[in-house]
């Protein structure tokens, strides 16, 4: 049985190496044709956002402007399902303001009529998480040539890059460099599609949002350029993924300090304690003289040399 076990495994193991020999030769001789996104494909734009580092805080006012991109700009098409109008005032904005932002926002929460029981709409609450801008999936891809606009709750978590990548696709986007269409001839950008270096595969649906300075006018005096407009959303959508981020840099430098101050005073302890002191080693085990007495006296009474 162990033979015949042994045999099945020795001609699998034989049909697995023939096989990683075989694609070895075929990679080889034939290897992968280069795509263009191997060679046109940028990494994120290197930007700093006041969020980023162990020692990252929030700039309110940011936000705030962040905020009034998004719903200027981006909910038009991107929902924001995991956020509710009452989690701005996290931000800075008061009971208030926020009763008036919900209640004023272009899309109204579904509803049922209390009188028919029918499907109705009414304004939203400060409760309601952000209504999405369209009914449903078929709805958003009708409208966005087929192409369904991902939710922008946790974009920088989910997104390789985070603030940095959402900052630079929205100020990515540039005409099909020559030098691409002359090594690939066949890689010109699909009709309904628009050429951005920093999407993984060059070509993305959503057209350029943000297009002209002052497409925004800020409150507060800022002077709203593209890429002033493009830091602002992507540090309000940091919030939007990580709300809690000044908390946890706080409690971690906390607990990085405890821990410091804890190891220092436990190797003073040490010194004061324990570094002086001498310890003995009692023999014990077969090698106790004890022992190897008493081992050496059963060998002789039971006959046995050595």
């Amino acid at each position: 049985m162990r033979f015949i076990l042994g045999f099945i495994g020795a001609v699998f193991a034989g049909v697995l190496m023939i096989a990683f020999i075989s694609n070895l030769a075929t990679y080889f001789a034939n290897p992968p044709a280069p795509l263009p996104s191997d060679e046109f494909h940028l990494p994120p734009k290197d930007v700093h956002f006041s969020s980023d580092g162990v020692f990252g805080r929030f700039d309110n006012r940011q936000l705030q402007r962040g905020f009034q991109v998004y719903s200027e700009v981006c909910s038009a098409c991107h929902s924001l399902k995991l956020v509710s109008f009452r989690d701005l005032k996290g931000i800075g904005y008061d009971d208030a303001e926020i009763k008036k932002i919900a209640s004023d926002w272009k899309t109204q929460v579904p509803s049922i009529n209390p009188d028919t029981g029918e499907n109705a709409t009414r304004k939203a609450l400060p409760s309601d998480t952000f209504p999405p801008p369209f009914p449903n999936e078929v709805a958003a891809r009708a409208a966005n040539n087929n192409a369904l606009p991902p939710d922008l709750s946790l974009i920088t978590k989910a997104r390789e890059g985070g603030a940095h990548y959402v900052y630079s696709i929205l100020t990515g986007f540039q005409n099909e460099p020559a030098a691409l269409l002359k090594k690939f001839p066949d890689a010109k950008t699909p009709p309904n599609l628009h050429y951005n270096p920093y999407f993984p595969n060059l070509n993305i649906a959503m057209p350029p949002p943000l297009t002209t300075d002052g497409q925004v006018q800020y409150q507060d005096g800022t002077k709203p350029t593209v890429d002033q407009m493009a830091k602002d959303v992507a540090a309000f959508l940091v919030w939007t993924a990580q709300p809690e981020l000044e908390r946890r840099h706080g409690t971690g430098l906390a607990v990085s300090i405890f821990l410091l101050i804890a190891t220092i005073l436990g190797y003073l302890a040490y010194q004061q304690i324990w570094d002086e002191a001498k310890r003995t080693v009692r023999p014990t085990g077969p090698l106790d003289p004890v022992n190897q007495a008493k081992t050496r006296r059963a060998k002789a009474k039971a006959g046995i040399s050595g």
